[in-house]
């Protein structure tokens, strides 16, 4: 194996390698840096860890307007802790995965309407790399088939999504009867059609991510608009680690 990160706690390795239905007391819960500059992404941070947080995620706008540092930099700070790097690979993937490992990325994202040429590279080089691949089904037409796709191109999570824009987009959200699309559309098919955990992200509700364990998805991503401003991308008004205590609390409860 080459060298990525490792983390050594064996109850980490639980959490990273393991079916979180099964491992895990509660659902995991992995936060959305989803900020654009690391000393905001490290404040967020440093308020999910005190709050529960069990997983960092460094956002796309955060990896855009950082870069590489951005992962290093969580990993540095928080050096038990998995940092998911949202790269939406749609090309180059052995390569993008490999630089995120190489900086302190436990799992990476790659797009299922990239190539499938692309999503086995991305699969080999975090087998190469000890890490973890999330195939994410944003803009699919059909999300339960492009999800066995992905699992049977061999990535270790799905990524379930209703993207920023298209749930925003007055035409898309006129198409769905007056209300904006949501992952909880297809969750139902989309968890029938795989045997590997499941994600569901795209503008959740607090209510909402509460029910994800009914659909039986067990590792719950906490995105905008609760833990960043949905318009700015910036720290939100209200008070995030008291927001996330509470949500981890109930899951506790």
């Amino acid at each position: 194996m080459k060298v990525g990160y490792r983390i050594a706690s064996s109850k980490l390795d639980i959490l990273i390698l393991g079916n979180n239905m099964t491992t895990s007391p509660r659902p995991i819960v992995q936060i959305s840096l989803d900020l654009t500059t690391i000393a905001e992404a490290l404040d967020h941070a440093h308020k999910a860890v005190r709050a529960g947080v069990d997983w960092l995620e460094a956002g796309t706008p955060l990896l855009l307007g950082e870069g590489l540092h951005a992962v290093e930099a969580l990993r540095r700070e928080f050096p038990d802790y998995p940092v998911v790097a949202d790269l939406k690979t749609m090309d180059g993937g052995y390569l993008e995965a490999e630089m995120m490992a190489k900086a302190g990325a436990t799992h990476v994202v790659v797009m299922a309407r990239a190539h499938p040429a692309t999503i086995k590279v991305v699969v080999q080089c975090g087998r190469d790399y000890g890490v973890k691949v999330m195939g994410d089904d944003l803009g699919c037409e059909d999300k339960p088939a492009a999800s066995r796709m992905m699992q049977d191109l061999g990535v270790d999570y799905i990524v379930h999504h209703v993207g920023y824009d298209e749930r925003r987009d007055p035409a898309v959200i006129a198409a769905h009867g007056g209300v904006p699309p949501n992952p909880l559309d297809e969750l139902v098919a989309v968890v029938k059609a795989v045997t590997i955990p499941v994600q569901a992200v795209g503008g959740l509700s607090v209510e909402q991510v509460m029910q994800l364990p009914q659909y039986g998805v067990h590792h719950l991503v906490l995105g905008a608009p609760l833990t960043v401003d949905a318009n700015s991308f910036k720290t939100p008004s209200h008070d995030l680690e008291g927001l996330l205590r509470e949500i981890i609390g109930k899951l506790q409860s």
